[in-house]
């Protein structure tokens, strides 16, 4: 079933290890939050902060990768943390927790990082609709 992805593309026990490893991302960047954050109200409020990347696609599938991919890695949000922490400012940790929460809950669910071929090709797999081969 899997057979049709292409080379690059994670697949079968490798995806479900990667997703599993996420939910976990997930479930640790909660559990820090609530003994870090800074409330509820801006978890919800920047939880989805990172998808405002999704508008780089108006500009094609390349750049469109390109700004989500830098927005949906562990890179950015290990950064602010790092700030953070050595900044003593309580805001960066807060975010750079929200942030990889994010992360980890896009991964759980497939949302892998991109190519810049389609929206749709991941390094998870391709996401969204599948093509349904016609019968010969």
């Amino acid at each position: 079933m899997d057979d049709h992805i292409p080379p690059g593309f994670v697949n079968r026990g490798p995806r479900a290890l990667l997703r599993l490893e996420a939910l976990a991302l997930f479930a640790i960047a909660l559990a820090a939050y609530q003994h870090f954050g800074i409330g509820w109200k801006w978890f919800a409020i920047l939880f989805l902060a990172p998808d405002l990347s999704f508008l780089f696609f108006t500009f094609g599938p390349r750049m469109g990768a390109v700004a989500y991919n830098a927005a949906h890695s562990t890179i950015g949000p290990i950064a602010v943390l790092a700030a953070g922490y050595f900044s003593l400012h309580p805001l960066l940790p807060a975010i750079g927790l929200i942030w990889l929460a994010h992360v980890g809950f896009d991964r759980a669910l497939g949302y892998g990082l991109k190519y810049g071929t389609a929206f749709g090709d991941t390094h998870l797999g391709r996401i969204g609709r599948r093509k349904v081969e016609a019968a010969t």
